[in-house]
């Protein structure tokens, strides 16, 4: 593995680290910011400006007007945007945008990519990935989906309740799993603004960085043409992991910027904070986690780097990216919780970013799979290694 950077990426990194400290960090305090994550006119805001700046959307295929960045170049620069809670809604980077786009860029037909990739790639559209019911449908176990597709003649008839859909309120359309009379899985793309499609609410949640925020969809006798029907019929469980294997990694991609601004926030803290006659940092105590810190923040920048080496080389990268996404979950968790530890009553409090961070990275390690699900997927693979 080669962990030089070519000089246009070093380049890229640099400029991104610039537009975040310079057009994104200073937009932080904005009063357009809700417990459901930015309001339009922010997105639109940020968006405007990261394609100002020749870096929106940097993930997605030259030929749709992204930066073709490859798995490695997309760890420097999400993480570079990861580290303000905005800077993935300015790039158009963040969930569920992000996994959407690469799915469709290489699932989605000629037209389906006219119709709804494109103007998700310029950033004035969003969208949602509508998987996750509530029980006794589908969450960790993507078998147990109960929303059902029926076919009528040229279309299929979608009936069904999704739940902690990301993004939905606001979202141009949708991308939705369900149940054949078979029992195999189909995707399906469905333009939001249909009668048969019900925003029940919004679910209240510690995060509030991803815009829309978590909503609960109810599908009710929604007729999708045969047309738009995403990739083969049968293949939705197929398709959900060339959307998930990256989209895990890309997540901690994101996160661990996150996590080294609030590093950044407590290092400077225990450098100027006195306390019984000395720097705070130069305390044991608080030193040893200045340096956990560091360690955590090294081997998970790794995990990614391995994990990206993997997909760039063509492979599935699904055991890798579970591995990543168990180890940089965890490391993101444990370097932001010693962070508000440092700080003390300004980590617990909107003095500091880090009480936001705190709150937002909490769910990681649920979303995109609980980190007990992956071991279990791991342990299985092991033990079926011969």
């Amino acid at each position: 593995m080669d962990f030089s950077q070519p000089a246009e990426l070093q380049d890229l990194q640099e400029r991104t680290r610039r537009f975040i400290a310079e057009q994104v960090i200073p937009l932080e305090g904005d009063a357009r910011q809700t417990p459901h994550g930015p309001e339009e006119s922010l997105r639109a805001e940020l968006v405007a400006r990261a394609r100002a700046a020749g870096l929106l959307t940097p993930h997605a295929s030259c030929e749709m007007g992204g930066l073709g960045l490859s798995h490695a170049a997309k760890a420097v620069v999400f993480e570079e945007a990861g580290y303000s809670p905005l800077g993935p809604v300015a790039l158009n980077i963040h969930a569920p945008d992000e996994g959407n786009i690469h799915l469709l860029e290489v699932v989605a037909t000629p037209e389906q990519k006219e119709r709804w990739l494109r103007p998700l790639v310029e950033g004035r559209t969003r969208s949602c990935f509508a998987m996750t019911e509530p029980a006794p449908g589908a969450g960790a176990d993507p078998s147990m989906l109960q929303t059902t597709a029926v076919r009528d003649g040229d279309h299929y008839v979608v009936n069904g309740t999704k739940w902690f859909i990301t993004g939905a309120e606001g979202a141009a359309f949708v991308i939705v799993m369900a149940r054949m009379e078979d029992g195999a899985a189909t995707m399906f793309l469905a333009d939001m603004n249909q009668p048969a499609i019900r925003l029940e609410r919004l679910m209240d949640s510690l995060d509030s960085c991803f815009t829309g925020g978590h909503g609960v969809l109810h599908f009710d006798q929604l007729r999708v043409p045969a047309a738009d029907v995403l990739g083969g019929i049968g293949k939705g469980f197929r398709y959900a992991q060339v959307r998930l294997a990256p989209a895990r990694l890309t997540h901690c991609m994101r996160w661990l910027g996150a996590a080294r601004r609030a590093h950044d926030v407590a290092l400077a803290y225990a450098r100027r904070r006195e306390a019984f006659g000395k720097r705070l940092g130069e305390h044991e105590g608080v030193g040893f986690m200045l340096a956990d810190n560091a360690m955590d923040l090294h081997q998970a920048r790794l995990s990614i780097a391995h994990t990206a080496w993997v997909l760039d080389q063509g492979g599935k990268g699904a055991l890798e990216s579970s591995m990543s996404k168990v180890a940089v979950s965890e490391a993101v968790w444990r370097i932001v919780d010693r962070c508000v530890q440092i700080l003390g009553g300004q980590g617990v409090t909107g003095e500091t970013i880090v009480m936001r961070i705190f709150k937002d990275v909490r769910a990681f390690r649920i979303y995109d799979g609980p980190s007990e699900v992956h071991r279990w997927s791991i342990a299985k693979k092991l033990l079926e290694q011969t």
